[in-house]
Formats: structure tokens, C-alpha cells, sequence
């Protein structure tokens, strides 16, 4: 066997994508609450017309509904549970524990909700692994406090993070703090909750909203190292390998440093508890300025490194700054380069590179020297159930078998591998374009763009599938 004995094979959902139920049961809004649906999702909040204070009227908001998870999670856990899954990645919504962010109490039905999706989950066997923000901080923080870049939201991370981490960590071994925090240098309305119309163009901000993260993840740490000795708290982030276009040594350097800016700052200070030494480069590419930091914060980045590093990886992108030859753009995942010739890619774009987890997964491990854990992976696409009422999704499961193929030979270089949870392992709204027809999962959801549809799941192909690999521990990848 290649992977570990207890490697934790397992699916990833986010509270925002797939819960619903966003008004229930003392829930406040969050940011992707205001986010419409549709392509055009991304270019309307970067507009500098939008602002947080919109009433949620002028489009539609799938988030809203999702796949209501929140009142069906117990049939959901129980199809996990068929497929075999360790460990079920899931976050916390911030705005349903604090509907607002600033309150001194949490909401006890929020807190009611988690105890029972953890109890769910425990009771077959499921180890919840945790994400304690993923894309949901609670809108009045990005409206009335600007959003990360003010210092204040630290304070009210900290208090959100004790309520769960002394509700749950008993229970709960497997956290991370930020998802994909490092996603701001693209696009920071998701992680940071800042805009064009709340200073986002200007990188100083999303560096001090950084900063503030930063502080608020080490404390977090902290905490819940102070309540579960065991516990094992790690960061979350994109990562994608950056590879020069051709040979020019110039368009070489442009994705090193490209590589520093968006596939390691935010885990080097996360892991190795300090700033890197190309920090006042970085600054000055971005035309920004050092971070404001208070006594005590370097201390504390210090002393509360995260556990393990936690990342999506769905596609490698090329850099080409030097090249007199033509290329055209490519884009996936809150990052943009150019497209790579070598490389097939989703309808949405999104470069398919099954080797590119490889070389992320030795790079990875190679400069830190620190657990690594998948969290993310999965081929967006359209399925359609065939005159038989069958979803035979052969593709998602060619694109798996091969990423998973790469893991075992990273293993098998010497990477340290904790787990795989592959994302929407069951369907549920596109962050990217806010779309049901944008579907990841082993389980169908009737569920349409317009949210038409009956909520029904349905196994696909690729549901036994997994459940094969996971009983294998990732031995049989075969589709038959």
C-alpha cells in the first residue's frame, strides 16, 4: 500500500455553496450572500459600482437556497458514509454563529446546527475536518468595519474561533483556519472582504487585511491548542504551479516571483511563524507598504505555526511576460495566465495538469518539511442522465484516477500525505460563476441555474467509483 493506513479519503463543501437556508434559524447575511449567481458574478463585484449595501433584489442569489444541505445534511452524510469516506471536509458560517460578526453572545442555533452535522458525521465513522472561514465572513463586517483590512475583525475571529473551538474540539481533531487565504492577490471580496469601492485596489489594504489574518489564524492556533493537546490545525490556500512559457530566463525569474506572490507568502508567515526575507520586494511590485503590526504580533506568528498546509490544486497556469510569440489568456480559480499548449482544459478554462499535483505536492514538501493535506480537487463540468436515468460521468473519473495516480507517486518520492478530499463531492453552486451547471460532484443534486429542481440526489458513475478507490486505499483506480 502506498498511502498511509489512515489516510483520510474523504469529500469537500463549503457552508456557503451548499447549505442554504440563509435566513434560518438567527443566520446573518455573509458576503457571498450578496454575491449573484451567473458568470458575470466576478466582474460585477469587482465593478467600482458595487458595494456591499445592495438589496438583495437585482439579481438572483443561489447561495441563498444552495442545495439545502442545512435541512437534508443527515440523507447527505449517509451517502458519504455509502461511498466509505474518513473524513468529510465541511466549514462553519461565521454569520450563523455571529449573525453579525461584532456580538459579545453566539447564536445557539447556529451552534446547535454544527453539534448535530458533527454527531452525524461521527456516528459513521466520518472525521470532520473543519474550515473555520471559508468564503462567509458575516456581511456587516465588510460593510460597516471595511472588512479584514481593520484591525478590529481580529478580535471578533478570535471570539468566533473559542465559541467553536471549546464547542467542538473534543469531537473535532482536523481544522484550518482560512480557506484560501492567499486567493486575495487576485481577488480579495471572497477571503478579505474588500472591493473596489472599500479600498481593494490599493494592495496596501490587502496586505494589512493579511497581516490581520495572519494574527487572527496564529490565535486561533492558540486556542485550540490550549483546549485539544492533539488537536491538528493547519492553513489553507490555492496552489498551482507557475511555469515559464518557454525558456527565456526572463520569463523564468517572472514565475518565481509570481510563484513567491501567489503560492507562497501567505504559508511561509503561516508555517514558518515569520515574514519571508523578499517581503519589501514583494511590497514594492505591488506598490504597497509594510503592514502595520502591534507589540506582540511577531511573537505570536511565531509561536502558533499551523500543523499542516491544507490546498486546492485544480490547474497549473504559464507565465509569459517576455515572449515575442502569441498567446492567448487563460483563467481558473482566482488566478490568471496564459495557456499552456501541453495542456487540455474544462469547458470553464480551467487547465487540466495531473502531473502539475506532482510537482506541487515535492515543492510543497520540499520547503517546509510539514504534513500536507489535499483539500481540494475535482473536474468542474456539465452531466446529463441519459435515457436510462443513468450519470455516467466517465470524465470526472478519468480526471481523478490520473490526480490520484500522481499522489501515490509523490508519496512514493517521499511526500508526507495526510489525506484526500476531493471538492464538491456532492453538487452543489460554482463559487467561481455562481452555477449549478458547473458540477463536481459523485452525487447529482436536480438542481438547475435558475433553481429549478426537485433537490433529489442521485449516485453517478463515479459514486461507486470512489467507493472502490477509497476500500483499495487508492490501489484500484480502474473504471469498470
Amino acid at each position: 500500500m502506498v498511502f498511509k493506513k489512515d489516510f483520510l479519503w474523504g469529500g469537500a463543501t463549503a457552508a456557503n455553496q451548499c447549505e442554504g437556508a440563509y435566513d434560518v434559524d438567527g443566520k446573518g447575511l455573509s458576503v457571498a450572500d450578496a454575491m449573484p449567481g451567473g458568470r458575470e458574478r466576478m466582474s460585477i463585484i469587482s465593478s467600482p459600482n458595487f458595494n456591499w449595501d445592495v438589496e438583495l433584489t437585482n439579481y438572483r442569489y443561489p447561495n441563498h437556497v444552495g442545495i439545502d444541505h442545512y435541512h437534508r445534511f443527515k440523507e447527505d452524510i449517509t451517502l458519504f458514509a455509502e461511498m466509505g469516506f474518513k473524513a468529510y471536509r465541511f466549514s462553519i458560517a461565521w454569520s450563523r454563529i455571529f449573525p453579525k460578526g461584532d456580538e459579545l453572545e453566539p447564536n445557539e442555533k447556529g451552534l446547535a446546527f454544527y453539534d448535530a452535522l458533527i454527531d452525524e458525521c461521527l456516528s459513521y465513522g466520518i472525521e470532520p475536518v473543519i474550515t473555520i472561514s471559508h468564503y462567509e465572513m458575516p456581511l456587516h463586517l465588510a460593510k460597516e468595519y471595511g472588512g479584514w483590512k481593520n484591525r478590529q475583525l481580529v478580535a471578533f475571529f478570535e471570539r468566533y474561533a473559542k465559541v467553536i473551538l471549546e464547542r467542538y474540539a473534543h469531537k473535532v481533531k482536523y481544522w484550518m483556519t482560512f480557506n484560501e487565504i492567499n486567493s486575495a492577490m487576485e481577488f480579495p471580496a471572497l477571503s478579505q472582504g474588500l472591493i473596489p469601492s472599500t479600498g481593494s485596489d490599493d494592495y496596501t489594504n490587502r496586505f494589512q487585511a493579511w497581516h490581520h489574518q495572519f494574527v487572527a489564524s496564529a490565535l486561533a492556533v492558540k486556542i485550540g491548542k490550549s483546549v485539544r493537546e492533539d488537536i491538528q490545525i493547519g492553513c489553507m490556500q490555492i496552489y498551482a504551479p507557475l511555469y515559464a512559457f518557454d525558456s527565456n530566463p526572463e520569463n523564468q525569474f517572472a514565475s518565481q516571483l509570481k510563484q513567491r506572490a501567489f503560492d507562497y507568502f501567505t504559508s511561509d508567515v503561516q508555517v514558518r511563524g515569520y515574514y519571508p526575507t523578499y517581503i519589501k520586494q514583494l511590497l514594492k511590485t505591488y506598490n504597497a507598504t509594510m503592514p502595520v503590526m502591534e507589540e506582540g504580533d511577531e511573537e505570536l506568528l511565531r509561536d502558533n505555526t499551523v500543523d499542516y498546509i491544507g490546498f486546492s490544486y485544480y490547474m497549473s497556469m504559464a507565465i509569459n511576460e517576455k515572449s515575442a510569440e502569441e498567446t492567448d489568456p487563460a483563467a481558473g480559480n482566482l488566478m490568471e495566465g496564459v495557456r499552456n499548449p501541453f495542456l487540455e482544459a474544462s469547458e470553464w478554462g480551467w487547465q487540466i495538469d495531473p502531473l502539475g499535483l506532482r510537482i506541487s505536492l515535492n515543492d510543497l514538501w520540499d520547503r517546509y518539511q510539514v504534513p500536507l493535506f489535499i483539500v481540494e480537487n475535482g473536474l468542474g463540468a456539465k452531466d446529463t442522465i441519459d435515457e436510462k436515468g443513468a450519470i455516467n460521468d466517465d470524465y470526472r473519473i478519468e480526471y481523478l484516477a490520473k490526480h490520484i495516480q500522481t499522489m501515490k507517486e509523490a508519496v512514493e518520492d517521499g511526500v508526507d500525505l495526510m489525506g484526500y478530499t476531493p471538492w464538491g463531492c456532492i453538487d452543489l453552486v460554482a463559487a467561481s460563476t455562481g452555477e449549478m451547471s458547473k458540477r463536481y460532484g459523485f452525487i447529482y443534486v436536480d438542481l438547475d441555474d435558475e433553481g429549478n429542481g426537485s433537490f433529489n440526489r442521485q449516485k453517478k458513475k463515479s459514486f461507486n467509483w470512489y467507493k472502490k478507490v477509497i476500500a483499495s486505499n487508492g490501489e484500484d483506480l480502474e473504471n469498470n
